[in-house]
């Protein structure tokens, strides 16, 4: 069952929007824990996976790593494509 609070998220995949895959990448990053993906920018967790991994990263992980800070803020839980307008806005040469 997914946390509907940060503070019920022990591993990543409690995140909602966040499965193995997407687990995966944020302990690429670094991260250990869910909580720790408060103040963090969105976009640059998307530049360095890009650099990371050496290739694209479809625009929807983006919209992921937006939605899964919103929530480590204290936002609620929130589908990622909930955030694909406003990527689309912000960053609008990541349209995908």
């Amino acid at each position: 069952m997914k946390a509907t609070r940060i503070t019920e998220a022990r591993t990543f995949t409690d995140l909602p929007n966040v499965g193995p895959a997407m687990a995966a990448d944020f302990v690429l990053l670094g991260f250990a824990h869910p909580a720790e993906l408060a103040g963090q920018d969105p976009l640059s967790l998307y530049r360095r996976l890009e650099g990371m991994t050496g290739g694209y990263q479809d625009p929807c992980v983006l919209d992921t790593f937006m939605a899964a800070v919103a929530f480590a803020e204290g936002g609620p839980a929130m589908p990622w494509f909930a955030f694909t307008a406003a990527r689309k806005r912000a960053h609008p040469k990541l349209h995908g």
